[in-house]
């Protein structure tokens, strides 16, 4: 018995679902719709109806997505990549990072702060390894340098 094909219906019915959870962003989406196997050609066409109605917007995955990084600590160039990976265009990308415009210094020097103690003299692999931990979260080279010559206060 040869299994039916998957019918506009369903393929928007399974875009709502998964919408309905949690914002996506275009590419995620599409990927997430041909995985369950659903034409490619009915796949934009329903992507391209639920960006009209509003129910699909990179720009909003963006913001959503930089203020979820930003609460977790994460640097600019993290969050950069992350959102790129996602298929988000760079003009969204840069206006979702304005919007919020952290003091990314100061969220380096959190970042640092809660996850190491205070030491007044560092041995140079334990400085590599507070620097490596911090270029890893997304926080550029002038950020790091900031968050490890701070003083406590």
């Amino acid at each position: 018995m040869m299994e039916s094909p998957l019918t506009p219906q369903q393929l928007w019915d399974c875009a709502l679902r998964l919408l309905s959870r949690r914002d996506h962003s275009r590419r995620e989406l599409a990927q997430k719709l041909r995985q369950r196997q659903f034409d490619a050609e009915l796949i934009e066409l329903a992507l391209d109806k639920l960006e009209q109605q509003q129910w699909l917007a990179d720009s909003r995955y963006a913001a959503v997505q930089v203020r979820q990084h930003i609460f977790k600590k994460h640097g600019p160039l993290r969050i950069r990549v992350e959102l790129q990976r996602k298929g988000v265009t760079q003009a969204d990308i840069e206006q979702a990072l304005e919007e919020e415009a952290p003091d990314w210094f100061e969220l380096a020097l959190a970042c640092y702060r809660s996850r190491f103690a205070f030491a007044d003299r560092l041995d140079i692999k334990e400085k590599a390894r507070r620097v490596r931990y911090l270029q890893s979260r997304g926080f550029t080279s002038d950020h790091v340098r900031y968050a490890l010559e701070t003083p406590p206060e």
